[in-house]
């Protein structure tokens, strides 16, 4: 468990750290897996950086109260949820187009495993509830 400088509690209590793993194990999936898709299908390198720079920002900028520690901007739990089922998306259809079938069927192994461990925290994020746990203090 976290804790900042005031020794207040900041981890979601919803979200266990194999829940955590695995999302971030989509996130990389998808940094790398959908900027290579984008190369493939565009044809030019140029287009990693405007793929990257939205994979990247999407999951690092925008966050719901009470989920992590540091929330950019706030979004209600729907949307962060909404943002992860599409970086789940882009790792499996990336992992499928520049990869094996074997590796796309890996990566939506993981990604099911990322919404099963992730479950209490999928629901609290779809109920759009307010945290009921200690915030972090600034």
């Amino acid at each position: 468990m976290n804790k900042d400088s005031a020794g207040t509690k900041f981890d979601n209590p919803l979200d266990s750290n194999f829940s955590a793993a695995s999302r971030f194990t989509i996130e990389i999936v998808a940094w790398v897996a959908g900027p290579w898709a984008a190369v493939d299908l565009t044809g030019t390198w140029l287009m990693t950086i405007p793929a990257l720079a939205i994979l990247v920002a999407l999951p690092g900028v925008f966050s719901t109260t009470g989920d992590k520690r540091h929330v950019v901007v706030a979004v209600p739990g729907r949307i962060r949820f909404l943002i992860e089922v599409i970086l789940a998306v882009v790792a499996i259809v990336s992992a499928l187009l520049v990869w094996t079938v074997i590796g796309a069927v890996i990566v939506a192994i993981i990604a099911a495993i990322m919404f099963i461990a992730g479950a209490q925290r999928a629901k609290w994020l779809l109920s759009n509830e307010p945290p009921n746990w200690p915030l972090p203090t600034k």
